[in-house]
């Protein structure tokens, strides 16, 4: 699992290092991002490699929201007259990560749930 997780930071630094660079409108870990997709597309087997990794991550995703909710609080806190404007922002935001989260369920679930072509069904 160190070795999937070393890989995943070597990709988030590689985007870092990308939009330094060129100077790229993104932020570096979705450079990242983007290199990693790359590179599965192009070595298949590294998925062996950063999976444990990854779906560890997944496991504690939850973890990574506090740092956000952490900031609204401080704005709260700091006295901030733009509640209106946070407030929407993060109702939009949500709404339309569930939007999206959910067309992209729908568009690629059925690929995902289906077996291969010439292997039966070991689903449970």
């Amino acid at each position: 699992m160190l070795q999937a997780f070393a890989v995943l930071l070597a990709f988030q630094c590689l985007g870092e290092g990308l939009v330094f660079l060129l100077g790229l409108p993104v932020p570096g870990p979705v450079a990242g991002m983007l290199a990693l997709l790359a590179a599965l597309i192009a070595w298949p087997r590294l998925h062996d490699v950063v999976e444990n990794g990854a779906n560890e991550l997944l496991r504690h995703l939850s973890l990574l929201f506090l740092p956000a909710g952490v900031g609204i609080v401080a704005a709260a806190a700091s006295g901030s007259g733009h509640w209106l404007a946070i407030a929407a922002s993060v109702i939009f935001s949500t709404l339309a990560t569930l939007a999206v989260t959910a067309l992209v369920l729908q568009a690629f679930g059925s690929r995902i749930d289906a077996p291969a072509p010439g292997e039966e069904d070991r689903r449970v």
